[in-house]
């Protein structure tokens, strides 16, 4: 399972008539691949809610001192099967690492539930919908995660 981690001021998620949207915390991309299953949604989920991104106001000399849950933070999670994207060939992306959306969605799911779970406001996209997602970039601050640590 990959994510893509942003630190954000706001961000906001657009499909059919349909949206969400978050004030300071995280916007994550959630691409989930063959082979993942409840290891890797506790994982992801644990960085995500538990990985220090954001400054304490009480230390202005140090960065990196709070996580999400630390500060109240809210967090919008949409999911984006083209994480598992191989472009290493050719010019046109592969995608058969994805998993299928029968398998991807419960465990997608999943990682939404444990975040909620630990206390958070979580908002999400609309599973296997186009959406246009905007955000804020606070920092800007992006990481990436691999379930696999391939990365």
């Amino acid at each position: 399972m990959r994510a893509v981690v942003q630190r954000v001021s706001s961000a906001r998620v657009d499909t059919d008539g349909w949206s969400a949207a978050i004030d300071k915390g995280l916007l994550v991309l959630v691409g989930v691949e063959r082979g993942d299953g409840p290891d890797d949604v506790e994982y992801i989920a644990r960085k995500i809610r538990e990985t220090r991104l954001f400054d304490d106001p009480g230390q202005p000399d140090k960065s990196f001192e709070l996580s999400v849950l630390d500060i109240g933070g809210q967090v919008l999670v949409v999911s984006q099967f083209t994480l598992a994207a191989d472009c290493r060939k050719g010019r046109r992306p592969a995608f058969d690492a994805a998993a299928p959306p029968e398998f991807a969605r419960p465990l997608y799911e999943s990682v939404v539930l444990a975040l909620k779970h630990a206390g958070l406001d979580v908002a999400t996209g609309k599973f296997q919908a186009m959406m246009q997602v905007s955000l804020v970039n606070d920092g800007p601050v992006t990481l990436l995660l691999d379930s696999r640590r391939q990365f």
